[in-house]
């Protein structure tokens, strides 16, 4: 089958094979997504009189077709296609004859690619929403039934002041919707359509590229056409820098399940059947799943740094590095999307034992309570600093629920307003919802045999 760009010569093998790299497997993601670009770009065609009612209507079906293979896992791309775009535009040619040869009138690899890739990326970026607005729901409703069960608060990893369990858990729940309303914009830079762009110089046909940015579901055309291919691999890296910070929070809070659940803390545990054992200690209950996600954090934060690298001095215009970016974007999207999925598993059976946080709590954690007992006698702060330092043997044990019940300023142990990140929740529920409901009516529309 013939290549996009064949000409009349054939290329070394060796260089071939070095070119293509992994693209015809990776691929295998975009195809519905290009099959998408590609019927949009057939209708905008025939509105500037470039295909007939008649040839749109089969390239339409054609495309379609390819869809279902493709969901039946059916539809398969050749190492000699070199990519899903090659492939797709080969079976329309076989099928339609020079209809098939009419698709990519208007249009470059380039901006197909692009295009492909931003309906790819948006669908699943909004499973990630989903995803981790799920797992917030599940540390603010945990954090709501334990919110008054004491738990020491450490800083340096030494034991600080009186906590609780729903600060610790509502405080992971507050950085996911901050991660979130981080990765809300990145989505709306993202969620441009560049179809049109080209080359990056665009086309001497009139081609109407808010119509098919309107059939693709996209608010708005990437605008400057340079700049729409300039973005590849800069947006790419970008959304996946956001996703990091949702790896980072997620890192973190393995760390503390981690320590947290020492035999010798044992604050909290995790059912037998989420952890695996060892091949030589038979009482080991290991929390692997929780230390791959520390690991597979730092593994999401490097695809970010691998695609800046490539693209970091490249010319404007495309440049063949461009192919090395795609890899770690898709592998990131699916990594963060399994990571979210099963923090979120892992959290909703996480066990409590108050007992032994309760245990945590030793006579010096009330240290600081005990210096603003007497700020509250007038005493200045340092002054009473410096007493309670000078006779911290004479603290004694207290009912750490007495001094969290003090805590009272928003957001402390003594009154959390989970009222306040629940709204956050509802805000991004809207706007996720919002935005599957404009595509996906969007889409029923486009596929539609209907002319």
């Amino acid at each position: 089958m013939s290549k996009l760009w064949e000409k009349d010569y054939s290329i070394d093998s060796l260089i071939e094979d070095y070119t293509v790299g992994k693209d015809y497997q990776i691929d295998s993601e975009l195809i519905i997504a290009d099959c998408m670009g590609s019927i949009a770009q057939a209708k905008m065609l025939r509105k500037i009189g470039i295909l007939t009612s008649s040839e749109e209507d089969g390239v339409r079906k054609e495309l379609i077709q390819i869809i279902e293979e493709a969901k039946r896992g059916q539809f398969s791309i050749q190492k000699e296609d070199e990519d899903c775009h090659t492939a797709i535009e080969n079976r329309l040619v076989q099928r339609l004859g020079e209809t098939g040869k009419k698709i990519h009138t208007g249009r470059s690899r380039n901006d197909q690619v692009l295009t492909a890739l931003r309906i790819h990326g948006r669908e699943r970026l909004l499973e990630i929403f989903r995803a981790s607005l799920r797992l917030a729901n599940t540390l603010l409703d945990q954090a709501e039934q334990y919110q008054k069960v004491p738990m020491p608060g450490r800083t340096h990893t030494q034991l600080a002041m009186p906590s609780t369990v729903g600060l610790w858990l509502s405080a992971f729940g507050e950085e996911i919707l901050d991660n979130l309303e981080l990765l809300q914009r990145g989505y709306e830079l993202w969620n441009r359509c560049p179809l049109g762009s080209a080359a990056s110089y665009g086309t001497s046909l009139p081609l109407d590229r808010e119509y098919t940015a309107e059939l693709l579901a996209f608010p708005v055309v990437h605008n400057n056409v340079l700049a729409a291919n300039n973005s590849r691999g800069k947006l790419e890296a970008a959304i996946l820098d956001q996703l990091d910070q949702i790896g980072l929070t997620l890192s973190k809070l393995s760390t503390d399940l981690i320590l947290f659940s020492l035999p010798e803390i044992g604050y909290f545990s995790l059912p037998k059947e989420l952890c695996t054992g060892s091949s030589i200690m038979p009482q080991k209950q290991n929390p692997d799943g929780l230390e791959l996600t520390r690991a597979k954090a730092a593994v999401l934060g490097s695809y970010s740094n691998a695609i800046k690298s490539i693209i970091r001095s490249l010319p404007s215009g495309y440049n063949r590095d461009f192919q090395e970016t795609k890899e770690p974007f898709l592998k990131g999207l699916s990594l963060c999307l399994e990571m979210v999925q099963v923090m979120d598993h892992l959290i909703q059976k996480v066990q409590v034992h108050e007992e032994a946080l309760r245990k945590g709590f030793t006579p010096d954690i009330f240290a600081t309570d005990a210096v603003y007992e007497l700020v509250r006698k007038g005493v200045p702060f340092r002054a009473a600093y410096k007493e309670v330092s000078s006779n911290l043997k004479a603290l004694t044990q207290r009912d750490p629920k007495d001094t969290i019940a003090q805590r009272t300023s928003t957001g402390t142990p003594g009154n959390l307003r989970l009222d306040v990140p629940r709204k956050r929740i509802q805000i991004l529920i809207s706007f996720m919802e919002g935005e599957e409901d404009r595509i996906g009516k969007a889409w029923e529309r486009l596929l539609s045999l209907k002319s």
